[in-house]
């Protein structure tokens, strides 16, 4: 038997159950998506003729650490309410907002009080900042917006709020000197995820990073080649705030590229000075020479002669195999040597270099920990193009819209795989190792990523089609949020400004 409603009642209960799911609906998106407070909204940055001038943005190194100090760590921000504003604003803390990440994602203040928060939002969708006491700051793609914070003597974290970003990474803190808690690094992209956890503290009076030149140098000319290859071990900073004791060839990380071509003879003149602590040798993949003659170690004051034929073209790892080898590479003994063809390589607009490797960072000014870097499972602390974390990020790779573009790749390692990727082009000609895998390309074959175990290198060409930024990454994306990740500058850098 078939049980129907009669329209008398069945009408009504049907409004009925609508209303009720309206209801429903409206409080799980509320507690989804909470309204911001309206003390909390702050309006773009229009500041009027009289104003007074903010206070001077701070430059802030990335912090990296164990713990997110929270002052309320139980209650969500959204359920918090914002600390009263009190006292004079101590300084401006500048945060970038990309899709999706924060840069930089933490900071390291002196000391408790009131901050200036000036958030902008150079991605394509809103993002906002809320901190842990429900202090919201929003802003849409393009705006900057500004907005005062108390910070609490145990730190302060914040998130973005929109459903997803916190997930991917979008997370940070403002972590006072002194405090016990430290905020956690994400160092987040459009295409990243969160850095680790370390227990290594950030230094704020750290020296800049020292930016590597990328260009790709040309081939030496004639057919013998004398080369000084002398060993520093100096401070370098390695990452923003993050000094290491690393252990050079020529004083960069990674070290010279150096470009012959086949049948080329080659001379490195190996010297270790005597203020060095420590042996080196190098070994250069590019050669066929037994292990136990030019790659020796030399001791501090000494010097060696490493002579070969190069008689293989491609894109080869050299390093210092000094053991164990594992911490000599893994503190900066690393470099690229190019060899071309005996007929030299099809010329191209631009040529570049990019060595991808892995800091396992030590304490501050000191050598990189050999007990990371020789865990199971390793872990680094950062990964980067050419030794440097994130440093074309903050200084685009400029290049024209429409030129072809040729690009050197190594994997340093020394532990990790890469998947050489750049977000908004196709390699139309990729050379891995050797193998070409596109011989003529009459059949339109392009490539998407190369992948590079460590001590693996290879070249590809490409071109942009169009005014832009093209990210420069590994496609395995937990590390594009350690350091992994930079940009090409196609043009003007604007798709709508052509």
């Amino acid at each position: 038997m078939k049980f129907r409603l009669s329209p008398v009642i069945g009408i009504p209960l049907s409004i009925l159950l609508f209303l009720s799911a309206c209801a429903l609906f409206s409080q799980v998106y509320t507690w989804l998506v909470p309204e911001p407070k309206k003390a909390a909204v702050v309006r773009p940055t229009a500041a009027p003729a009289t104003a007074a001038p903010a206070a001077p943005a701070k430059t802030v190194a990335p912090v990296a650490v164990a713990a997110i100090p929270v002052s309320n760590p139980a209650a969500p921000p959204a359920q918090a309410t914002p600390s009263k504003l009190e006292g004079p604003v101590i300084e401006t803390l500048e945060l970038k907002g990309v899709d999706i990440g924060y840069s930089p994602n933490n900071f390291l203040v002196e000391k408790a009080g009131r901050y200036k928060i000036r958030l902008i939002n150079k991605g394509t969708i809103i993002h906002d900042v809320t901190f842990a006491d429900g202090t919201q700051i929003i802003a849409k793609a393009g705006e900057t917006v500004e907005g005062d914070v108390m910070v609490p003597p145990n730190g302060l974290a914040f998130i973005c709020s929109l459903p997803g970003h916190k997930e991917a990474g979008m997370v940070g803190a403002i972590s006072v000197k002194g405090s016990a808690a430290v905020a956690n690094a994400a160092g987040g992209s459009d295409h990243g995820g969160p850095a680790p956890s370390t227990d290594i503290l950030p230094d704020p009076k750290a020296a800049a990073p020292v930016l590597f030149n990328p260009a790709a140098p040309k081939a030496l000319p004639g057919t013998v080649h004398d080369i000084d290859l002398v060993v520093k071990e100096m401070p370098m900073t390695v990452a923003n705030g993050f000094v290491q004791a690393v252990w050079t060839f020529g004083g960069t990380v990674p070290g010279p590229v150096i470009r012959v071509k086949v049948g080329d003879t080659v001379r490195i003149h190996l010297k270790n000075p005597k203020d060095s602590k420590l042996p080196h040798s190098v070994d250069f993949h590019s050669s066929m020479v037994a292990w136990n003659d030019e790659m020796t170690s030399i001791n501090p004051g000494e010097e060696k002669l490493y002579e070969y034929k190069a008689e293989f073209a491609g894109v080869w790892m050299y390093h210092c195999g000094t053991a164990p080898a594992l911490h000599h590479i893994a503190n900066g003994m690393y470099g690229m040597m190019i060899v071309e063809p005996k007929e030299g390589l099809p010329p191209v607009d631009k040529e570049f270099a990019f060595v991808q490797s892995e800091w396992y960072l030590g304490p501050q000014n000191e050598p990189s920990s050999l007990s990371k870097a020789a865990a199971g499972a390793p872990s680094p602390d950062y990964v980067v193009f050419n030794g440097v974390a994130n440093q074309y990020v903050d200084n685009p790779i400029e290049i024209g819209v429409n030129k072809r573009v040729r690009a050197f790749v190594l994997n340093a390692g020394p532990n990790i795989d890469s998947s050489f990727h750049i977000v908004g082009t196709i390699f139309d000609t990729v050379i891995k190792e050797g193998v070409s895998l596109t011989p003529d390309n009459k059949g339109r074959w392009g490539s998407q990523a190369v992948d590079l175990s460590p001590a693996q290198g290879a070249i590809v060409e490409f071109s942009m089609a169009e005014d832009g930024l093209y990210p420069i990454v590994t496609h395995a994306f937990n590390f594009v949020g350690r350091g992994a990740l930079g940009l090409f500058k196609a043009g003007t850098g604007d798709p709508k400004k052509k």
